[in-house]
């Protein structure tokens, strides 16, 4: 499978490097192409391109840019008709303080809305980059949990791989619009990790009985 990704920033480079030992990847959007270039010839399958040849060249996309940037990124990446969209962004106010929006909308459902006809789902927000770049994403013998949702239900399977792929427990949240907890979810995480100075390697486990 092709996987462009958009923002290649922690975020996109920590899933593209996992992803690169399966997949052909496609990294993009970035101010400093040699870097670009040089992070594609990091991994075992990469390619740095422009966002419209990333998503041209792929059947999903990741889009890992800052949420100030995501509506500049789409435009960049051009039509996305059929794709495999998924979105890991959380819509942060500049000094990470909180959510631009939220509980009525969401950065997911606002995305689907830039990018007509592409098949949207929300997925990987929940966990810092620090958890993406580590050797393993196990704590233990513990796997984190990854909530993912959307509209589409092949869409969603195909996520379901990549989940299980990158090593976590993939939580069907249901509906697109659920987003508008797994962002909050993911300021929760941020307050803990920096607000409350546990770090960035920690995650969400769900226990099941």
């Amino acid at each position: 499978m092709n996987i462009g990704i958009i923002g290649s920033g922690r975020m996109g480079s920590g899933l593209g490097k996992i992803w690169s030992k399966r997949h052909r990847i496609y990294f993009s959007y970035s101010r400093d192409y040699a870097k670009l270039k040089a992070l594609a010839h990091s991994c075992l399958d990469a390619q740095a391109a422009t966002p419209a040849e990333a998503v041209a060249a792929s059947e999903v996309v990741l889009l890992s840019a800052p949420w100030t940037t995501v509506a500049d990124a789409l435009r960049e990446a051009g039509p996305m008709d059929g794709k495999v969209l998924i979105d890991c962004t959380n819509p942060l106010l500049p000094d990470l303080s909180g959510l631009s929006l939220g509980l009525t909308t969401s950065a997911a459902e606002e995305i689907a809305g830039m990018a007509p006809g592409a098949k949207v789902v929300k997925a990987f927000n929940t966990a810092f980059a620090e958890i993406y770049h580590g050797e393993s994403r196990l704590f233990g013998s513990r796997r984190l949990t990854m909530f993912y949702c959307g509209d589409d239900h092949q869409a969603k399977a195909t996520v379901v791989r990549l989940i299980l792929e990158t090593g976590l427990d993939p939580i069907d949240a249901g509906p697109l619009a659920a987003a508008r907890y797994l962002e909050p979810l993911a300021m929760l995480m941020i307050q803990l990790g920096y607000g409350m100075d546990m770090g960035s390697n920690i995650g969400i486990s769900l226990i099941h009985r």
